[in-house]
């Protein structure tokens, strides 16, 4: 945690108890958003089945959009349509997340796969202009590996809020959980539950409604009743297999690079921020003011911004 952040309030992260329920009103631009038509496809990585979205004509550049750990494609169902006209957008959902299947175990390779046959099976890799991937947190990591061993086969990644920290900085990894996910007994129940991890306040309720929905599924719990659970995979970090050191990775990225944070994240500090510029001297920096780690939730239109300038600067 940076020395500047302040602990939150456990009563600041649940955000979605008031309503009972019900969805908070929401901007007009959001909704016509996530109203936009897309394709759902599935890709079989090394026997599981992958889920991507894909919004736009086949023909134009791809863009491959990435969440983070426990998430899924529908974090960027606000923020695809945006690119939809110049370029052909998918969303993936990785393995023992969202509605893609689970594994027996894990491993970063592994992942890098599921990114790659996604492209493949999206037809991002048909284009003359290689495609670029935008990947936030954990899905960052993976990137970077995807780009130190495949980046001949991309334009440019953009890295958010993936952090890199210096060798004295400790850090013991994302929390092994020792139980399966809890079912609730009722849609409401399952939503007043619903936290960001790691814990952040988000002011943008209608977002964090938006995803929490998108995180359950109804499953049967005796004859004729019904509950509600997550759809991610509990124990992936009790069955993941070691990786290769993120400063490594990162240094090894072999296409163009862009890394971008929220200003207030609690994950990539200024001194983290700082390091990661002295690892390399070919590499965008970009900070979203009035942002924490889920940069995406807290200001999506500034990371729309951001994102569509970057772009823009790589085809020249």
């Amino acid at each position: 945690m940076a020395d500047d952040q302040k602990p939150v309030n456990p009563n600041d992260l649940a955000v979605l108890v008031p309503y009972r329920g019900e969805k908070p009103s929401a901007p007009e631009w959001f909704d016509r958003a996530v109203e936009t038509p897309y394709e759902t496809h599935f890709v079989e990585v090394d026997g599981a089945k992958v889920r991507y979205q894909r919004w736009g004509e086949t023909d134009k550049p791809g863009l491959l959009l990435v969440h983070g750990n426990g998430a899924h494609a529908h974090w960027y169902d606000f923020i695809a349509p945006y690119f939809a006209e110049e370029y052909c957008v998918v969303a993936m959902t990785f393995g023992g997340m969202g509605d893609s299947e689970w594994r027996e175990s894990y491993a970063v390779d592994t992942f890098s796969a599921e990114q790659l046959a996604v492209c493949e099976d999206a037809g991002l890799f048909k284009n003359d202009r290689k495609p670029v991937i935008v990947s936030h947190s954990f899905g960052g990591f993976i990137t970077m590996n995807t780009g130190s061993k495949f980046g001949d086969r991309f334009d440019g990644v953009m890295i958010v809020d993936s952090p890199v920290r210096p060798p004295d900085d400790d850090w013991d990894g994302p929390p092994s959980r020792g139980r399966g996910n809890r079912t609730y007994a009722d849609l409401t129940s399952a939503l007043a539950r619903f936290r960001l991890a790691p814990p952040q306040p988000c002011e943008n309720h209608y977002i964090v409604d938006y995803i929490a929905r998108h995180s359950l599924k109804e499953v049967p719990v005796s004859e004729g009743v019904t509950g509600w659970t997550w759809k991610f995979d509990a124990s992936i970090w009790k069955r993941f297999e070691a990786m290769t050191r993120p400063v490594e990775m990162y240094k090894g990225i072999t296409c163009r690079l862009a890394v971008m944070r929220g200003e207030q994240s609690v994950l990539l500090h200024e001194k983290t921020w700082k390091y990661m510029h002295t690892l390399r001297d070919d590499v965008t920096m970009i900070s979203i003011p009035e942002a924490q780690h889920h940069v995406m939730l807290d200001q999506p239109l500034a990371f729309i911004a951001a994102v569509r300038t970057q772009l823009e600067a790589w085809q020249y």
